[in-house]
């Protein structure tokens, strides 16, 4: 089977896109999570879910590197092989702390959609830990009001496993300074987790679960505010769904606690750039950042190279599957090098404090080789209570 290769750094990719200094293992696990809200049942309490979990982390110093991954596409039914550099099971990176970061994915999605960015920042010295969402994959997409309910609910649980985790990766990972990247519906569920509480409205949307459950996450409710956790210092909307169906209103996007970056396609016709622009003019609260991608769409900044057993029509779908991971006007490689060059400056200044990365979240696009920042924008605005 043809190879993806998810780890490609081209000449023109930003200074910070390149690997850091760390060799990467990969480890695969199951977290379960008990006494979660049942909508099959609208009961407030007592299903389990079960998620399967990927962590990247930096491994000891003299780990060989490369490894594949063997993973579902967007129809359900073909499998690709992507090629990275993790090694699989390698040991940890022994008498160090690393600072946690989750990665979330869309609807529907699996936990490799956003390799390239784990295997990048885990060689930058940070653990990563991706789930799948169950209920919200790509062979598992099952009622849309399961991912509306779950995923706030599902990336704090990855936290707390993560902050639980023994062995040699519990000796690793630092929990108190972690970040959150979501895709999508997973940028819907960061901005719940860093504060923005939906609007009451949001209960009646024709999606939401039964039975008012979604009223959980609303703005001001103590279920909502149970939500907050400090351990969270920092987020990464990519393409957050939710704003162009009503989702939040001020007061809700005034709740968000952490400072963010958003990554937008200016052509996103599923999260709408109109409305992502919204969240960024409305989390008034916390320094923020915007970058847009002109005229890409949804998969903007995200899913990792479209592979060759994507572009044939699917008959499930009755459209080619490349259109899950590929935009029509920019390169993916170009975008997942961008990605991760922003990604590893907010988060080196948010979770480990280095001031210099400052220096790369302006508009001056510091990193950049003269004209590899064209169709790029990138704005910010300062908050009002940002710790």
């Amino acid at each position: 089977m043809t190879q993806t290769a998810i780890d490609q750094i081209t000449p023109y990719a930003p200074a910070l896109a390149a690997r850091g200094q760390h060799a990467i293992g990969v480890r695969t696990t199951v977290i379960r999570f008990e006494d979660q809200p049942d909508i099959t049942r609208t009961q407030a309490r007592g299903a389990s879910r079960e998620l399967p979990l990927e962590i990247w982390y930096p491994a000891a110093a003299d780990t060989p590197q490369g490894g594949s991954y063997d993973t579902l596409i967007r129809c359900g039914t073909r499998r690709a092989t992507l090629r990275g550099q993790a090694r699989r099971d390698a040991p940890a990176l022994p008498d160090a702390r690393a600072p946690l970061i989750v990665i979330s994915h869309g609807y529907p999605g699996n936990r490799y959609l956003m390799v390239h960015l784990a295997e990048a920042l885990a060689s930058h010295g940070y653990v990563v830990a991706a789930c799948d969402h169950t209920g919200s994959t790509y062979d598992d997409a099952d009622a849309f009001g399961i991912t509306l309910l779950h995923r706030p609910l599902d990336q704090l649980g990855v936290l707390d496993a993560m902050a639980a985790m023994g062995g040699d990766i519990g000796a690793l990972v630092d929990c108190t300074r972690t970040g959150l990247v979501g895709y999508s519906m997973g940028g819907y569920g960061a901005l719940i987790t860093a504060g923005a509480g939906l609007a009451s409205e949001a209960v009646a949307f024709e999606r939401a679960p039964p039975a008012r459950m979604l009223a959980r996450h609303v703005a001001g409710t103590d279920s909502h505010a149970a939500l907050h956790d400090a351990r969270i210092k920092a987020i990464i909307p990519i393409g957050p769904w939710g704003n162009s169906y009503g989702m939040w209103a001020a007061d809700g996007l005034a709740g968000l606690r952490v400072p963010m970056l958003l990554m937008a396609g200016t052509a996103d016709d599923v999260s709408g750039y109109v409305a992502m622009r919204g969240l960024f003019d409305g989390a008034v609260s916390v320094d923020r950042h915007l970058l847009s991608f002109a005229h890409a769409g949804h998969n903007a900044a995200a899913p990792y190279p479209a592979p060759p057993c994507s572009y044939a029509v699917s008959e499930r779908l009755g459209w080619a599957p490349f259109q899950h991971y590929a935009d029509p006007v920019w390169d993916t490689v170009r975008m997942n090098n961008i990605a991760q060059h922003y990604a590893t400056a907010f988060f080196g200044l948010h979770l480990r404090k280095d001031a210099v990365m400052q220096d790369y979240l302006t508009p001056a696009f510091h990193g950049f080789a003269a004209g590899t920042a064209t169709g790029l924008n990138f704005e910010s605005l300062h908050g009002s209570t940002t710790p």
